[in-house]
């Protein structure tokens, strides 16, 4: 059987306060323990559920105000947002290792199913820098508060190279290999989830 071009994809509505993102995560854990969907998570619940405790006692902390324990949550919090971010991989895959029972499995797993847009894809422009070998990548705004993901590659898309996440829709990079054409691509980071990679664009670097 031919699977369906209908893929329906994963979303984290993650929100902004710690105190709620526990409560999300918590979600996440109940309806993936013991699901038959999942015999296996990758990164396992044992460690999510190591994280969201380390995260839930670092937030109590930083309540404080006490030198370092912000820092500390901070820390904490990226480490949870990085294994839910692998979570949300595992569960994809499943997902579309079953596109029949897609919505079902994504929806088991205390997950959503990503709405897209139905607005054209943000323009995303390649431009020279101020010196050699740097570059202006710009993308019109996605939403208030999303967070831009920068890539470049200098060998055809074969490896890719991560530049620093802005908040800004413009960001400069440099120390690219001047004279090579590379490609360059960006993802939006926001509430609902991420977005595919854009379309990587060529251009050839001053």
């Amino acid at each position: 059987m031919t699977k369906s071009t209908h893929r329906l994809r994963v979303a984290l509505y993650l929100p902004e306060s710690v105190p709620a993102l526990l409560g999300v995560v918590e979600v996440v854990l109940a309806g993936m323990t013991g699901n038959a969907f999942f015999p296996g998570p990758q990164p396992s619940l044992a460690s999510v559920a190591a994280a969201l405790a380390e995260l839930r006692d670092a937030e109590v902390a930083a309540q404080s105000r006490t030198r370092g324990t912000v820092e500390l949550r901070d820390e904490k919090l990226a480490a949870l947002l990085s294994l839910l971010g692998r979570l949300k991989a595992y569960v994809q895959g499943v997902a579309d290792d079953n596109p029949e029972h897609a919505g079902s499995i994504i929806e088991s797993a205390g997950m959503s199913l990503w709405k897209a847009g139905a607005g054209a894809k943000p323009p995303f422009t390649v431009k020279a820098g101020r010196v050699d070998g740097g570059v202006l990548l710009s993308v019109r705004a996605v939403a208030k508060d999303a967070t831009y993901l920068w890539e470049w590659s200098a060998d055809d898309g074969k490896t890719w190279n991560r530049a620093p996440a802005t908040k800004q829709t413009t960001t400069t990079l440099a120390g690219l290999p001047s004279g090579v054409t590379c490609l360059f691509r960006f993802r939006a980071v926001v509430r609902t989830g991420e977005s595919d990679w854009s379309e990587p664009q060529a251009f050839r670097v001053p």
